[in-house]
């Protein structure tokens, strides 16, 4: 009787402590959603920043290392970023008022394309659709003012993307361990998770992003060379097109050759022409160079994660997005493995930290060690 009461006590006591557990984790969501995106944007660059962190700490304190590394990326990245893109937005604001103040004169470039004796009239045709690009016109406009809007609180998302980055790289081993440790899952499955979410995250935050960034900052240079005006919009233009699947720089070398041709430039638009194709093709050699032979990626992943992570996460989503359903399908993997009583797959654990170790960590986290 002892006994059954004891366990019955025991049982009684595990669902009040599930229940908790549970709230606490649905009230930690409802705190975390508002600024998700910020989140998972520090959540990014400490992934990215963190090997140079730990390159810093042979010389500095840990906290003072983070602290050196945050207002590195503040002033090298974030304050950069924000300028780049108030740019790009004021020279993408600025074909509106062109339009409208009659800088943009159809007669013009009927006159430099020959198109006379076309059977398409360009003045009749801009007249017929003068509603629908009015509208397109307006809802960028509203956009960009949205935008403008939500600045105090995209200052408020910047901070907590810098409290979480201090954060992560100053204690990101033990927020490692201490995650292994609390999640109830076998460490060898945690290992595969791991080093499969690595090459995940190295593949989509690190290899994209950089692929995005050489072309974008390749053809923008050659764009300004070639005379071709709002640079900057279109360099930002064509590191998010890079980033997405099936587009590419073309979407943005395309339309300035043939603005370079109808303004009487024709060897200049042929010279972009010819630029932006080896640009696009270079995609072939950088993306392999950067990310390595893997086969992390389905395309299939990658174009659902990308245009799905643009809607639940915001920009950041470019990124996450993969690697949330990679991650997913990672998961099930090993969830069948398990219920099938297979093996872990030997290829994910490789250099991954061992049982000991990790408990070593874990106690060290709750011991509150010192940073010195």
């Amino acid at each position: 009787m002892a006994d059954g009461s004891y366990l019955s006590d025991w049982d009684l006591e595990q669902r009040g402590l599930i229940a908790i557990t549970l709230l606490s984790g649905v009230l930690a969501l409802l705190v975390l959603v508002p600024y998700l995106q910020y989140v998972l944007f520090g959540l990014v660059l400490a992934y990215v920043l963190y090997p140079l962190q730990g390159r810093l700490e042979n010389y500095l304190r840990p906290t003072i290392a983070a602290f050196v590394m945050v207002v590195a990326t503040l002033l090298v990245v974030l304050i950069p970023l924000v300028y780049v893109v108030t740019i790009a937005v004021r020279q993408a604001l600025g074909v509106v008022p062109a339009i409208r103040e009659g800088q943009f004169d159809v007669g013009t470039v009927q006159e430099v394309l020959g198109t006379e004796d076309l059977p398409v009239d360009p003045v009749s045709l801009y007249e017929s659709n003068q509603d629908r690009i009015a509208t397109a016109l307006q809802q960028v406009a509203t956009g960009a003012l949205d935008f403008v809007g939500s600045l105090p609180g995209l200052f408020i998302g910047l901070t907590v993307t810098l409290f979480v980055l201090f954060g992560l790289l100053r204690d990101g081993e033990r927020v490692v361990a201490w995650t292994k440790w609390v999640v109830p899952v076998d460490d060898r499955i945690l290992d595969e998770l791991c080093a499969g979410l690595d090459d995940l995250m190295w593949a989509s935050v690190v290899g994209n992003a950089a692929v995005a960034a050489v072309q974008a900052v390749l053809l923008g240079v050659g764009l300004l060379v070639a005379g071709v005006p709002a640079v900057i919009f279109l360099t930002v233009a064509t590191f998010v097109l890079t980033l997405l699947p099936l587009v590419g720089a073309f979407g943005v070398w395309i339309p300035a050759a043939g603005y370079l041709v109808a303004v009487g430039r024709p060897t200049a638009g042929a010279a972009v022409a010819v630029y932006g194709l080896l640009i696009t093709f270079s995609d072939t050699y950088l993306r392999p160079a950067l990310i390595g032979h893997t086969d992390a990626f389905d395309s299939t992943i990658v174009v659902v994660g990308i245009f799905g992570g643009l809607i639940a996460f915001g920009a950041v989503g470019l990124f996450v997005g993969p690697v949330v359903l990679g991650g997913a399908k990672l998961t099930f993997d090993c969830f069948a493995r398990a219920h099938s009583g297979e093996p872990a797959a030997d290829g994910h654990l490789e250099g991954t930290v061992g049982a000991e170790s990790e408990k070593r960590a874990v106690a060290d986290a709750n011991d509150g060690g010192s940073d010195e």
